[in-house]
């Protein structure tokens, strides 16, 4: 029997999944990746199942039995919820709350870390909620907290800002790389479409991301809740200009909404600091490792 500790991540067919997956791996984790596809995950060992069904959930648990659960999975596209806010609810709250629940009947030893989103709101301000994606997410770290109170379980909640680096993602700069690197290799038109080039933004590489949930299972106290961020605001301006060095070709900027300005973002990680984590990437790494990915794709005949 394997004396390593048992870690079991959820959403690893996702952007961070598969980092969080090879990265526990190579610190001598035992991982065990849950995907809802049925999909191969080199090194790692696969289970399949659907985080809808409460009765999967609790097989699942009972089968893996794990010391640490890193929970990622979720509906995570704002444009979806609008269309399926229903949904949106069941894959984020739901599903969560069957987690927790199969925890503390299997493994109410283990310990948990919640990935929240920067676009959670105070719950007694119900005009701050935008749209049905920052309601769920609410929802998801109220319950599971909750849940630590009510039962017991330890269960850190980790709210990190917008994730960039390499690897295929729905962020806006995984977007901006994956345009440049049309342009580089099919000749596409060189305009980069930013809808508003004054929107603020704080960026953080997913890598480090990864090593502060894996500080937050040592040293996360349960109940809190742990911002994740670089602590500096940048607008979209800003990284397409950054981006604009990298390459050889001169494309242009359009903006759709030249009149809507932001407010810079202020998200701290002193919580995080006094753990001992710092952010490693600077901004300029983690964008060109993302373009260079996209480049990788392209000239191996991908998408």
């Amino acid at each position: 029997m394997s004396g390593k500790s048992k870690i079991l991540i959820t959403g690893a067919a996702g952007y961070t999944g598969l980092h969080s997956s090879r990265y526990f791996t190579s610190a001598g984790y035992d991982v065990v990746a849950v995907t809802r596809r049925d999909i191969a995950i080199d090194g790692v060992m696969v289970e399949q199942c659907d985080l809808n069904i409460k009765e999967s959930v609790l097989n699942l648990i009972k089968k893996v039995k794990p010391q640490y659960l890193l929970h990622l999975a979720g509906q995570n596209h704002v444009g979806e919820s609008w269309e399926d806010p229903i949904i949106t609810m069941e894959t984020n709250v739901l599903s969560t709350l069957y987690l927790l629940d199969a925890l503390q009947k299997e493994c109410p030893n283990s310990k948990s870390v919640i990935v929240g989103s920067a676009l959670e709101i105070d719950p007694s301000n119900i005009s701050a909620i935008n749209h049905p994606y920052s309601l769920s997410k609410t929802l998801q770290v109220l319950a599971a907290r909750a849940w630590a109170e009510l039962y017991g379980l330890s269960i850190v909640i980790a709210q990190p800002t917008n994730l960039i680096g390499p690897g295929r993602s729905n962020g806006v700069c995984s977007v901006f790389a994956k345009k440049i690197a049309e342009m580089e290799s099919r000749n596409a038109k060189p305009i980069l479409e930013v809808k508003n080039l004054c929107a603020q933004r704080d960026f953080i590489d997913v890598r480090d991301a990864i090593r502060a949930y894996e500080i937050l299972f040592r040293k996360g106290v349960s109940k809190e809740i742990y911002p994740i961020s670089s602590g500096k605001s940048r607008s979209l301006e800003e990284i397409a200009l950054v981006f604009k060095t990298m390459t050889p070709i001169n494309y242009s900027i359009k903006s759709s909404d030249v009149s809507k300005k932001e407010e810079k973002v202020e998200i701290s990680s002193k919580k995080m600091n006094d753990l001992g984590w710092s952010p490693k990437f600077c901004i300029k790494t983690s964008l060109e490792e993302s373009l260079n990915y996209y480049r990788r794709n392209y000239s191996r005949g991908r998408g």
